[in-house]
């Protein structure tokens, strides 16, 4: 596995997200998050684009687990 990052979900609100990478970067996985949002100017489009988490291909697995999404 690479160091890729992979999306590892999407929310709907940015508060989501910042929660969840709290709780991935809690665990020791380092994510990001990535939104189409115009620097924060019109956070409605996260409602239609989502708001998205990436993580190290490598970490993906755990991300998953921690965040509670295993397939």
């Amino acid at each position: 596995m690479s160091d890729q990052l992979v999306c590892v979900t999407t929310f709907h609100y940015r508060h989501e997200a910042e929660l969840a990478r709290g709780a991935l970067e809690a665990s020791g996985i380092e994510a990001t998050i990535m939104a189409d949002d115009m620097g924060s100017e019109i956070p409605s489009l996260d409602l239609h684009q989502g708001v998205a988490i990436f993580v190290r291909e490598a970490d993906l697995e755990s991300a998953r687990q921690v965040l509670d999404l295993a397939e």
